[in-house]
């Protein structure tokens, strides 16, 4: 694939912790993917209206107000209904393996929890759209 892929990340609902999802959107960046940071308090409209209009690969959500089991399938929801199923939906935060397992089937991503070395997302997303 000789396309740079898009990545966008978003902080969906009222967390305003986004260390982290800068960290990981400056590893992205720094890994040769085009990065859109859409900053914070986003709604999930915001979030796959900004990722249509930016033609992005895929969304990654970073959350740690524990609302990922609402915020995570809205995103989804949208994404379908806009039939942008072609986006691929990952993220990040506290999410138990409970909740994880539930979104997995859902058809969200890779999840990543806090301390996950970047290069570990790197390298998912890359294995996922075969650019290695």
């Amino acid at each position: 694939m000789n396309k740079k892929l898009r990545i966008l990340v978003a902080k969906p609902g009222l967390d305003g912790h986004d260390r982290g999802a800068k960290v990981v959107a400056r590893a992205l960046r720094d890994a040769g993917f085009e990065v859109i940071y859409t900053g914070l308090h986003q709604t999930p409209e915001m979030i796959v209206t900004a990722a249509i209009q930016e033609d992005v690969d895929a969304i990654g959500l970073s959350i740690l107000s524990g609302a990922h089991m609402t915020l995570f399938p809205n995103v989804l929801k949208l994404l379908k209904k806009q039939k942008a199923t072609d986006i691929l939906l990952f993220g990040g935060g506290i999410i138990p393996d409970e909740d994880k397992k539930v979104l997995y089937k859902s058809g969200i991503g890779k999840l990543f929890g806090p301390g996950t070395p970047t290069s570990e997302i790197v390298e998912y997303l890359k294995k996922y759209f075969k650019t290695e």
